[in-house]
């Protein structure tokens, strides 16, 4: 699970007004990071989906067929495969025989790099004040600090470079002409970058962006958001 990191509290130096005068401590620098879409226990997950397609009007009940998986990851992306088929069949496509090829033939592609990112992130100051011991005709107060009754205080930015896995899911369906030729008619591609580097767990919420309102305007970009079920 993923986890804010934790305030950080830098020790300064103190410096003494006087007697009377109230005296100021730096104690604190709190910065805090902002976190991109699917990070372990986030509640979210945020894609951004493109599309072009020429979709035929005359598709509902015609058959579909899948490419053959890349080696060395013919079970991976044949678990990917299973979910384009459900999205398929759910908008009026059904499965080829077993053996032979579909109307359309749909291609899924599925990737994961790392990436590096920099934003600028708040930097605040918890300012304290020390109070001087005093005394009256009968006790002896001795001095102590206190917080700066107006909170932290904000003191500008501070850039931070973090490592993302960016996640990406492509999917091609062609259409198969009366000579055997085929010809693309419906691509998309959905992104999403977080510190997670499951692209499994992710894989689910992509193929669902593709989908949704399928097949969408041609030259459509879209950013999405996913809530995840409650751990």
């Amino acid at each position: 699970m993923q986890t804010l990191p934790s305030p950080v509290c830098l020790n300064t130096s103190k410096r003494r007004w006087g007697a009377v005068a109230a005296c100021r401590i730096t104690v604190a620098v709190v910065f805090a990071v902002l976190v991109l879409a699917l990070a372990g226990c986030a509640s979210t997950i945020d894609a951004k989906v493109t599309r072009f397609n020429q979709w035929p009007a005359d598709a509902a009940g015609q058959t579909f067929s899948f490419t053959t998986p890349a080696a060395g990851r013919e079970l991976e992306l044949r678990a990917y495969q299973a979910l384009a088929a459900r999205e398929l069949q759910a908008r009026g496509l059904v499965p080829a025989p077993e053996g032979r090829a579909g109307r359309f033939v749909v291609e899924v592609q599925a990737s994961q790099a790392e990436r590096q990112r920099t934003q600028q992130v708040p930097v605040y100051v918890d300012d304290w004040v020390y109070v001087p011991a005093w005394r009256d005709p009968t006790r002896y107060y001795g001095g102590y600090w206190v917080q700066e009754r107006f909170g932290s205080r904000y003191v500008g930015d501070r850039e931070v470079t973090r490592t993302l896995q960016a996640s990406e899911l492509r999917l091609l369906i062609r259409e198969r002409g009366t000579g055997g030729e085929l010809r693309t008619v419906f691509e998309a591609t959905a992104m999403q970058e977080s510190p997670n580097d499951d692209l499994a767990e992710v894989m689910p919420y992509l193929m669902q962006g593709v989908f949704q309102d399928f097949p969408g305007a041609n030259g459509q970009v879209r950013r999405l958001r996913f809530e995840l079920p409650k751990q």
